[in-house]
């Protein structure tokens, strides 16, 4: 897909869509594989559907009950039954209530059913309960995003980044805020700081989607592409 040309005194929106897919958890060990997304060129469907999420669970803090509750969701998520999976962390938030995982979980499930206000609702609580929760801002920057309400958007991709600087998925999404809002240099600034990231992590993929990302976003302007 080619971008056109940017206007000069109005939003774009240079990619078919803002999907939210698999992050790797950063700066909150051990925590692995645990929100609704990043960005990609695909639909969030696609990427439901090409890439399985798997919950994260936190040692340390593991019970028998605790483990079985979320291996049912990981179940139930990977199946693509978010209804499902939302209903198993409202369960376990009764019986955990001061969890903050399973409040952020609970966030990506309903963000998966096109619930963001419900979601950023969970996202917040967890961020109550665990205040240096880079990953729940980010998330809470995805569900904005995915209104389009860009300005709220970059408000929570900062936070998440004043936490964790280095955190790769919240500057390539805080790059596309940018970009949406027509501000192309922090956006190139930060895509290439997210890729060197990426890079030193050995994330081929990340690595392959953040390159396109830039290869776009470069030549969006120059004559001739449409």
């Amino acid at each position: 897909m080619k971008l056109k040309s940017k206007p000069k005194s109005a939003f774009v929106q240079p990619f078919s869509c803002m999907m939210l897919s698999i992050i790797t958890v950063m700066g909150i060990s051990p925590l692995v594989l645990a929100v609704p997304g990043q960005v990609s060129l695909h639909s969030p469907e696609q990427s439901a559907q090409r890439q399985p999420q798997k919950i994260a669970q936190a040692s340390g803090t593991d019970t028998p009950e605790r483990s079985q509750i979320l291996q049912q969701v990981n179940a139930l998520y990977n199946q693509g039954d978010f209804k499902g999976a939302e209903e198993n962390l409202r369960k376990f938030i009764k019986k955990f209530p001061e969890d903050a995982f399973g409040h952020f979980q609970l966030g990506n499930a309903l963000f998966q059913q096109k619930k963001p206000e419900d979601a950023i609702s969970s996202y917040r609580e967890a961020i109550r309960l665990q205040p240096k929760y880079a990953l729940a801002y980010n998330a809470i920057g995805m569900a904005y995003a995915s209104q389009s309400r860009w300005q709220e958007a970059i408000t929570e991709y900062k936070k998440a980044l004043e936490i964790n600087p280095n955190y790769g998925e919240a500057l390539t999404n805080f790059a596309l805020a940018m970009w949406q809002t027509n501000k192309k240099d922090e956006a190139l600034s930060s895509l290439e700081k997210a890729l060197n990231i990426f890079k030193s992590q050995n994330r081929g993929e990340k690595v392959n989607q953040v390159e396109r990302i830039l290869k776009e976003i470069k030549t969006a302007d120059e004559p001739g592409v449409s």
